[in-house]
């Protein structure tokens, strides 16, 4: 799992999302269980990782399985990256 991948979308949901530019977020912090992100924030973080890691996420990959933790997200880019 890229290090360097977890930190640009951490960064992304603190900054842009959370709007907390000083809010550390864990690799296996829950995202959508927890409430830290909703519906709407979940379309832009899945624009935002289809535009900086080239990948396409489907409808039905937008649930709590593949965006809960950033780790599980990590896992889901690197998956369709290799595809």
């Amino acid at each position: 799992m890229s290090a360097e991948m977890i930190s640009t979308l951490a960064h992304f949901i603190a900054q842009e999302i959370l709007r907390q530019p000083d809010r550390k977020i864990t690799a296996t912090e829950p995202l959508i269980s927890s409430g830290l992100i909703d519906s709407l924030s979940l379309m832009d973080l899945a624009l935002f990782v289809e535009d900086t890691f080239g990948v396409r996420i489907e409808d039905t990959e937008l649930n709590a399985d593949t965006f809960d933790s950033l780790k599980a997200l990590a896992a889901l880019i690197q998956r369709k990256q290799g595809q």
